[in-house]
């Protein structure tokens, strides 16, 4: 913004009033204001301007061809910003707001599409906009004000973020069993060590699971220079590991919640491992200092509710 557009910005509403009024005194009335504020106010505008903008007379005001080019353009401005207020209060009448999501595709899919479907039935005015990010990139997000609210696989470090948890995920090691038949008959020793000589399809070093998992590979000695040194397939996305497990590519770190059915189907296998992999917390996270949002303090009560029911009848269940 200009300097003069901030010295007029006040002196335009007491222009478009004297305008539309075409008499000082009637401006005066309805503003609330004194005459002599009123003729102040407009010849410090055209002062500013250094142009005339009304033609006086004994019967009141009238704009000049400059003062009607610039009453134009502030009458339209002033009828947006009167839209934008009543489209502001419809909004609030009707629940109308905004969430900005972040998620990785795969959480998007198995883990924050129930919410969303809840959610939308209940409050169909909210619009939502879902930016699919690993956690990383979530939390700059975040960090930025970019998105309200990530969906994320809790990191290690939180100090200014809030964590509501949704619970623990387990990571595993699965291929299908044609796969470890074929790797088997190749290579007998295999059958012990199939680390050692079976392709590895891990995510790329971008996701916080791929971190994870480095460090329990590294542990437990998993990490060779031979497996380092050829034997790894990274993948951008959790969805295209089970999809390249299942195909017959290699051994996949999935989460086992994710494939439930195709364990349970036989379509893969579990690789058992010596020490388990250690759970990992999801969750949603937003910051402890964000802006007052209702939309997103509503999303947040929704999924807290959600949760607390889903706990409820799982503890019923057993």
């Amino acid at each position: 913004m200009s300097d003069l557009m901030e010295q007029n910005l006040p002196l335009y509403h007491i222009f478009n009033a004297v305008a539309e009024s075409g008499n000082i005194s009637h401006a005066a009335k309805d503003l609330y204001i004194s005459q002599p504020a009123i003729s102040k106010a407009i010849t410090r505008l055209e002062e500013n301007l250094d142009t005339r903008l009304f033609d006086r007379s004994s019967r009141g005001v009238t704009l000049t061809d400059e003062g009607r080019i610039l009453y134009e353009q502030t009458n339209a401005a002033f009828m947006h910003l009167k839209r934008a207020e009543d489209t502001i209060l419809h909004n609030n009448e009707l629940g109308i707001g905004h969430i900005r999501i972040g998620v990785s595709t795969t959480l998007c899919r198995y883990v924050l599409l129930p919410y969303l479907k809840e959610f939308a039935e209940k409050y169909p005015h909210i619009r939502i906009t879902i930016s699919c990010q690993s956690t990383y990139q979530t939390l700059a997000l975040l960090s930025s004000r970019k998105v309200d609210i990530g969906l994320i696989g809790q990191p290690s470090r939180l100090e200014s973020y809030e964590f509501d948890s949704l619970g623990t995920i387990d990571d595993i090691f699965v291929a299908t069993p044609s796969y470890l038949a074929n790797l088997v008959k190749r290579f007998p020793e295999a059958k012990e060590k199939p680390f050692e000589f079976a392709n590895i399809m891990l995510l790329d070093q971008e996701n916080i699971s791929r971190h994870h998992i480095d460090e329990y590979m590294r542990e437990n000695e998993l990490l060779t220079e031979q497996v380092m040194s050829g034997h790894i397939l990274e993948v951008s996305n959790m969805d295209l590991l089970i999809e390249f497990a299942k195909t017959g590519l290699g051994i996949a770190c999935v989460i086992k919640e994710f494939v439930k059915e195709d364990l349970a189907q036989g379509n893969l296998v579990e690789i058992k491992m010596k020490k388990t992999i250690r759970k990992r917390e999801i969750g949603f996270s937003y910051l402890r200092d964000r802006t007052e949002n209702e939309a997103l303090n509503t999303f947040i009560s929704v999924c807290h509710d959600i949760r607390n029911r889903c706990a409820k009848e799982a503890r019923i269940e057993h």
